[in-house]
């Protein structure tokens, strides 16, 4: 697929998109409604980036967001007697946004230049390491294990990262910072820093459920 110049953005307050990583989304506002149906009759692409900072108070404006996101393709969708959507999105590929565009549109669209990652190889030792700390953190949190579907052997060293890269419950700026890692090995090696920072804050507080870490 060749990716556009210009794409939509999908502001949200608490989700990162990883590339390969599935994503459904109810989507309620009339702004993005359009840019659903838009996406839809069009590439069906659609940048997944995270809000900063106090984003939120001005949601309904445009805050500022992170540069650093994801373009998801819609893979499935939902049109409901409302208006609204459920749709499903599949990340394929990080961006950095170059500028926002004027706004023409009700939602918002950027200018981005497509990143070229390093999708190095881990070792088997590597993943190995990021199973057992994932399984302490889920044990610690009283979560259930990964499910052995991500942690098999044939799963490629970029889906292995970037499922527990997304799913695991970390706060969203973790997890934006595990984003802007460049390459598999540098986003697995601060996974593992992130869940070691994670247990060593619960040990300290005698608690199952971790604060933010920012």
């Amino acid at each position: 697929m060749i990716l556009p110049e210009v794409i939509a953005l999908f502001p949200l307050p608490n989700v990162v998109l990883f590339p390969r990583m599935p994503l459904p989304l109810h989507v309620f506002e009339p702004r993005y409604r359009t840019m659903a149906r838009d996406a839809l009759a069009g590439s069906r692409l659609v940048g997944m980036v995270l809000l900063r900072g106090d984003g939120r108070a001005d949601h309904a404006g445009r805050p500022p967001v992170f540069a650093t996101g994801t373009v998801g393709q819609i893979v499935h969708a939902d049109e409901l007697e409302n208006g609204r959507y459920n749709i499903m999105l599949r990340g394929l590929e990080t961006f950095r946004i170059t500028c926002e565009e004027p706004p023409v549109r009700l939602y918002r669209e950027a200018r981005v230049t497509w990143r070229a990652d390093v999708h190095d190889a881990l070792t088997p030792a590597r993943r190995d390491t990021i199973v057992t700390i994932v399984h302490r953190y889920l044990e610690r949190i009283g979560r259930k294990p990964a499910p052995p579907s991500a942690l098999g052997r044939d799963v490629d060293d970029i889906a292995f990262v970037n499922f527990f890269a997304q799913h695991l419950e970390l706060d969203p700026l973790e997890k934006q910072a595990l984003l802007e890692e460049t390459s598999t090995s540098a986003r697995a090696a601060r996974l593992v820093d992130v869940l070691e920072f994670r247990l060593q804050e619960l040990a300290r507080s005698g608690s199952g459920t971790p604060g933010r870490a920012h």
